[in-house]
């Protein structure tokens, strides 16, 4: 993986020279609507640093639901994987797409599907990347970052550091975002507790960087975005929140839930539908059929239960705030709630999101239909004004993507060092754990 010595020095090689003016490339792989609304953020901010040009990569998984929110977030995708399409009226395995999007990535640059640009002799050539993007802990952001390793693009890894330290739980995720720490080059931790995570599994202090989470920048800008229903919420047509009517929302869609653990969920809901009849419970409906068969089978005919289908995400973030509780499973949600100040119930037995249950904005309380209602009686039935009412928000203040721009153009670009660096401590040890590779482009 050492690349050989072209006789030109070092520092005149380096993609760090800032004299050069053209943007130049980062691949940012996104797969899901989660993963994208979370690195949207930081895509707008590469574009806005005049520094960088983000070349946008989609792995098909959420296809329609990720290109309308490109789209209203006023982006544009370079290239889309269709590694989540059907085959011969079947679903990809998790095998299948992951290999697909290995090999995708791959192909659009072995292809040059990234556009070429004028080299120094008059040729064309591939236009590289120096670093690729990915986010989380999705299947398919392992499998992307797996590809960039492969071809030697360096792996810059967003939301890292999340732990529960159990393989199994929640599934696939744990090992995804292991597997991405020990190929990443640089690691954005949105909180301290997560950069302790990564210390202690021997990843150097000095390449982590703690950012907050992307997912609060985007929801600050999206709330100030109209949420294309005037005044209400198209979901909630007809309803008026206020004393003793209030909005639950509910989610559940984690493979660890599936079979009993939906079903567990599914029967919290309808008690407490029933508890709180002048109420009402918004339940979005996951696109896959093993999550949304045995809601729409509990809870169909509760008159206060609002199925609904995904919800467009500048209407969901209003969902939110409107929300007395949150009950779901969600990782995002975990960290969104806490925002607007709603409590949220974790459908879980575990999360990697310890700084929320810790500051009070979360709590546990796994699939079993008696401990979720108990909780909910005893967030809902609570003196309005009461101290608790407020959770505490742990996960940033709206600045994530900033410093993540800030830091890569230190990094990759010469530029000043982040506000947590007072030398130049993040670009060497990012440079030595490259070792030879360095960061010219790669393509």
């Amino acid at each position: 993986m050492t690349q050989q010595n072209t006789g030109t020095p070092r520092a005149e090689r380096a993609v760090g020279s800032a004299e050069r003016e053209e943007p130049r490339r980062v691949l940012v792989v996104i797969g899901t609507r989660p993963e994208a609304i979370k690195m949207i953020p930081v895509i707008r901010a590469l574009q806005e640093s005049g520094r960088f040009r983000p070349v946008v990569v989609s792995t098909g998984q959420h296809a329609a639901m990720l290109e309308q929110l490109i789209q209203r977030s006023h982006l544009r995708l370079d290239a889309n994987l269709r590694a989540g399409e059907h085959r011969d009226g079947l679903a990809p395995s998790l095998n299948e797409m992951v290999a697909r999007v290995i090999t995708g990535i791959d192909r659009i640059w072995r292809e040059n599907a990234v556009p070429a640009d004028l080299s120094a002799d008059g040729t064309r050539r591939p236009k590289g990347a120096l670093a690729c993007l990915v986010h989380g802990d999705t299947s398919s952001a392992a499998a992307a970052a797996l590809a960039a390793f492969n071809l030697q693009i360096p792996v810059v890894h967003v939301e890292a550091g999340l732990r529960t330290s159990n393989l199994l739980e929640p599934f696939p995720e744990e090992g995804n975002r292991q597997l991405i720490s020990r190929v990443a080059a640089l690691h954005f931790a949105p909180t301290t507790r997560n950069k302790t995570n990564l210390v202690r599994e021997g990843i150097d202090f000095d390449r982590i960087v703690v950012t907050g989470n992307t997912a609060i920048d985007m929801l600050h800008w999206a709330i100030g975005q109209p949420s294309g229903y005037g005044e209400g919420l198209e979901c909630l047509e007809g309803f008026e929140p206020g004393p003793g009517r209030r909005i639950v929302l509910v989610t559940a869609h984690r493979r660890e839930n599936w079979g009993a653990g939906i079903d567990g969920i599914a029967e919290a809901v309808r008690r407490l539908s029933e508890r709180y009849p002048e109420s009402q419970f918004v339940v979005p409906l996951h696109p896959n059929p093993v999550a949304r068969r045995p809601m729409r089978a509990a809870l169909t005919g509760q008159g206060n239960v609002r199925l609904v289908e995904p919800r467009d995400y500048f209407e969901f973030v209003h969902l939110i705030a409107a929300s007395a509780l949150i009950i779901t499973d969600s990782g995002g949600l975990q960290e969104e709630a806490p925002a607007v100040g709603v409590p949220v119930l974790v459908t879980r037995e575990t999360t990697e999101r310890q700084e929320g249950v810790l500051a009070g904005s979360l709590t546990l309380v796994g699939t079993d239909p008696g401990r979720i209602v108990s909780e909910a009686v005893r967030i809902l039935d609570r003196a309005p004004g009461a101290p608790e009412d407020a959770p505490r928000n742990p996960y940033g203040d709206g600045r994530a993507a900033e410093r993540i721009v800030r830091s890569l153009d230190h990094v990759l670009l010469d530029g000043a060092a982040p506000e947590q660096y007072d030398g130049d401590q993040l670009r060497s040890a990012v440079r030595r754990f490259m070792g030879d590779r360095g960061f010219e482009e790669r393509g």
